[in-house]
């Protein structure tokens, strides 16, 4: 990888044979804040850019946001959720660490920017290192033992998941290798806590009749702390969105289990196979997972489009700026909180009710 303006190889043959591989290019999303596009540079090595391009989606919204559903409808209900609760705290701690370690991206040049989308944010630690290390490690020790499958499979896909989101951020150029390595060593040390505390939380969130006002009261407050830390940025309206998400989703498993509708596998049939999955099995799958995330995105763009102009209408702000608008923490706090919430609480609630109504539970 290159930028446009550096030098190239002297000599006819060497740069046809150069110019035969390489691709121009620029970053696939503009900076979020600044609206930047980004440099031009060269992709000498089509394998690896589309790998790691890969590798950093795997820490992006779009790819949450087909994951856990994916998981909670077809796979496996208990672990979705839990790792739901994971994957906001660990988020939360990271956002707001960044916010108050303060570190600035790499510079460029010398780095060349493949992604300039988050480049307004802090760079210490990783959260995408982060993520994409809390994620696959704790799927692998929520469901080693839960599922049948060998020790050192698990233990691969995990540890292969993180290196490539880890190496992808170094190859964007949004991290240096300390940057990213923090942000491992920093997730392990999160897991190692709050891991042996998923069942107490998980069954708090179930039965406890004050859980949906501890949730909500416990989200938003670390929300408020967040926001708080620094200037806008894109880390306090994604920290927002991870604690929305979450609080969603606790709220829905609790009215689940009030009302008798939690899919966890009864305790009977663990541990659980994929040897056992047929044609029909997958075909139903597909459908709740087309039809799942339908909903979910209509949602979305539902609460998008009707919560920023009511916010803007409550606190008397112009909303034709929507930019602009979410600059406020007394609008992007709320919005993100009202969407994701929503959003959230559709997941685990509301789609598989939808799932019953249309016979696809």
């Amino acid at each position: 990888m290159q930028s446009d303006d550096c030098a190239r190889p002297e000599g006819a043959s060497a740069a046809a044979g150069a110019e035969s591989d390489t691709v121009r290019a620029k970053p696939l999303r503009k900076n979020s804040l600044t609206e930047e596009v980004g440099q031009e540079f060269l992709i000498n090595n089509r394998f690896f850019f589309y790998l790691f391009t890969f590798g950093t989606e795997l820490g992006n919204e779009m790819f949450f946001i087909v994951f856990f559903p994916f998981l909670f409808w077809n796979v496996d209900a208990l672990v979705s959720r839990r790792l739901i609760i994971v994957w906001a705290w660990n988020l939360f701690l990271g956002q707001s660490t960044k916010d108050m370690v303060r570190w600035s991206r790499p510079a460029s040049p010398p780095v060349v920017k493949v992604e300039v989308f988050y480049n307004s944010e802090y760079s210490m630690p990783s959260t995408h290192a982060m993520t994409g290390t809390a994620i696959p490690f704790c799927l692998f020790m929520l469901t080693y033992g839960r599922w049948q499958y060998a020790f050192l499979f698990g233990l691969s896909v995990a540890l292969g998941w993180s290196v490539l989101v880890c190496v992808s951020r170094v190859y964007m150029g949004m991290h240096s290798v300390l940057e990213v390595i923090t942000g491992f060593l920093y997730t392990l040390l999160i897991l190692a806590f709050l891991c042996p505390l998923l069942d107490t939380i998980d069954t708090f969130y179930m039965t406890h009749s004050s859980a949906p006002l501890a949730i909500v009261a416990s989200h938003v407050s670390l929300g408020l702390v967040a926001f708080s830390l620094d200037s806008w940025s894109t880390s306090r309206g994604d920290t927002a969105q991870a604690l929305g998400t979450g609080a969603g989703a606790a709220l829905a498993t609790h009215v689940n289990y009030q009302l008798g509708l939690l899919l966890d596998p009864p305790p009977s049939s663990l541990p659980l196979s994929l040897h056992s999955v047929s044609i029909h099995a997958v075909v139903l799958s597909m459908l709740r997972f087309f039809l799942g995330v339908a909903v979910l995105l209509v949602t979305r763009m539902v609460m998008k489009a009707v919560t920023i102009p009511f916010l803007c209408r409550v606190f008397g702000l112009p909303a034709d700026n929507v930019r602009q608008a979410r600059q406020h923490m007394r609008v992007e706090l709320p919005y993100r909180y009202m969407v994701y919430s929503v959003v959230g609480f559709s997941c685990v609630c509301v789609v598989p009710l939808l799932f019953r109504i249309v016979n696809l539970a």
